[in-house]
């Protein structure tokens, strides 16, 4: 009896996020990564019994929201401040998985991205939480090396 070789899936606290030229830092959280191909119905004449699905283009539906622990680096604010004064600046980046080695393992790259939202920390009183920032990124496509 051969037994394969056991190939656990990787985690998903092992990231980084590439982001131009921008130090970005760490990130609790990425979600987001979403494309969907969208079809089109095609009623061939005389087959009445079923309708052809054409596959059309893709389409990204979601924004990425990045999150993480509020820093004093204000790249990322900045970077959304420039977009509500009218300089829109796009930018390239990554989603990076590694694996238990910090090895690259899986890499998700957006192009032509901007901040369409940033949100600040809830902050509470009784609480003794870490303050998140979140920052949601429109972008132009995400591929695969």
């Amino acid at each position: 009896m051969i037994v394969a070789e056991r190939v656990d899936p990787y985690a998903t606290f092992n990231f980084v996020v590439e982001i131009d030229n921008l130090e970005v830092g760490g990130f609790s959280e990425v979600s987001g990564l979403q494309v969907e191909i969208q079809t089109h119905d095609y009623r061939e004449g005389g087959v009445n019994d079923f309708v052809h699905k054409l596959p059309g283009p893709a389409h990204y539906p979601s924004n990425l929201v990045l999150k993480r622990g509020l820093i004093d680096a204000q790249t990322l604010w900045q970077w959304q401040r420039d977009v509500i004064q009218g300089r829109i600046e796009r930018k390239n980046g990554a989603i990076v998985l590694l694996d238990n080695k910090r090895e690259e393992r899986w890499r998700w790259n957006f192009v032509n991205a901007y901040p369409v939202k940033w949100t600040g920390p809830t902050l509470n009183a009784s609480g003794n939480n870490v303050a998140i920032e979140t920052l949601e990124l429109t972008h132009g496509g995400i591929t695969t090396p």
